[in-house]
Parts: C-alpha cells; sequence; structure tokens
C-alpha cells in the first residue's frame, strides 16, 4: 500500500473527501516527524510509539579494502509496534474492528 492507496482507504472508511483525507495523513506525519526529531516520542496506544534512539559511535569496515572507519555517534527513527498491533499481525487477523477512537464528552475530546 502506498500513501496515495492509504489516502483513498481513509477517505472511504471516514466518507469524506481525498483532499481532506490526504491533509490529516499528512497532518500527522508531520507532526509525529517533527515530535521525533525533536527528541520527543508519539505513543498512539494500541497501535506503537515513535521515537528516536541514539547510536553509539563504532568502528566499521570498508567492505572493498577492509580498512576500518570510525563511524560517529548519530540518532536514527525507530517504531515499537503496540501489544494490539503486534497481536494482530501475529494472528492474520484483518477483521476485528481495528483500533477506534470514540468522541468523548470529556476535556480531552476522544477515548482511545
Amino acid at each position: 500500500m502506498n500513501k496515495a492507496d492509504l489516502v483513498a482507504e481513509l477517505a472511504e472508511k471516514l466518507d469524506i473527501n481525498q483532499a481532506d483525507a490526504a491533509a490529516a495523513i499528512e497532518g500527522t506525519l508531520d507532526i509525529i516527524v517533527r515530535s521525533v526529531a525533536q527528541g520527543k516520542s508519539v505513543t498512539i496506544m494500541g497501535f506503537g510509539t515513535f521515537e528516536s534512539r541514539e547510536r553509539a559511535p563504532r568502528t566499521a569496515r570498508n567492505p572493498h579494502t577492509g580498512d576500518p572507519i570510525e563511524v560517529p555517534a548519530t540518532r536514527s527513527p525507530a517504531f515499537r509496534p503496540g501489544n494490539y498491533f503486534r497481536a494482530v499481525v501475529k494472528d492474520g487477523r484483518e477483521d476485528d474492528g481495528g483500533i477506534s477512537v470514540r468522541r468523548s464528552s470529556s476535556h480531552t475530546g476522544f477515548d482511545a
């Protein structure tokens, strides 16, 4: 599935037009990317956690010459799937209702 397919499915699922679905996806991804870039983690209950991980400096080898190369420390994005996501993939479930976000009258606006 690519981004266009995701937009089309979201638009159909939510009964909205594709432009609004694309805006929702792009906005969500932008928030996740910017948050992780700032060193924050983003957790979506049941789905997983996006975070950045520190990679220690290390010595690698040039595959052509075999010479050692010093690789500096770096940060890279990472994703840890949530329990629900892991269980669905493990069991091969397709139509079990999925993760739902229901409107609520609470001050947070949503219940997971």
